[in-house]
């Protein structure tokens, strides 16, 4: 999945690909490609519980452990 923003273009919209896109997959203007399209979810959502999924503890622990780390409180 990519992330694209919006550009007003006259009355409708377009999406702007971006050129790391446009180059792995070799696309070339006037080409017809298939698009699957959702708006972006909250941000804070996509990435609550992201430490444990990845990581496999919580952010809460590892913030706990970078601070014991560097020796903070």
């Amino acid at each position: 999945m990519i992330v694209c923003k919006t550009k007003q273009w006259g009355s409708s919209l377009g999406i702007v690909i971006p050129k790391k896109v446009v180059n792995e997959l070799h696309l070339t203007e006037n080409q017809e490609i298939a698009v699957e399209l959702q708006p972006k979810t909250n941000v804070l959502k996509e990435l609550f519980g992201a430490g444990k999924r990845k990581y496999g503890r919580t952010t809460e622990q590892i913030i706990k452990e970078a601070r014991a780390e560097m020796g903070v409180d």
